[in-house]
């Protein structure tokens, strides 16, 4: 396993699993927090994303996409907005 990202809370690389389970990259969150007594142990710990080591180029890539409503909010702010119009 590699740890390929570090999150300050837990719901963050959860989301962040789900998003590599839905594209078929298992992954686990390893936290170190006293099994969920100690949460703030998170700012000394973070909370770490592993996969496994042939699929962490390919997860990274996958977490660094832009999701793809981006493009359609870029298209509608391009200059047609009420703030970008002169």
């Amino acid at each position: 396993m590699k740890v390929i990202r570090e999150y300050l809370n837990e719901m963050e690389a959860l989301i962040a699993r789900s998003v590599l389970e839905a594209h078929q990259i298992p992954a686990v969150v390893l936290r170190d927090d006293a099994g969920g007594m100690l949460p703030a142990m998170h700012l000394l710990y973070p909370v770490r994303l592993a996969v496994r080591v042939g699929d962490a180029t390919h997860a990274l890539r996958i977490l660094d996409a832009p999701f793809e409503g981006d493009a359609v909010t870029d298209d509608l702010l391009d200059g047609n907005d009420a703030a970008g119009q002169l």
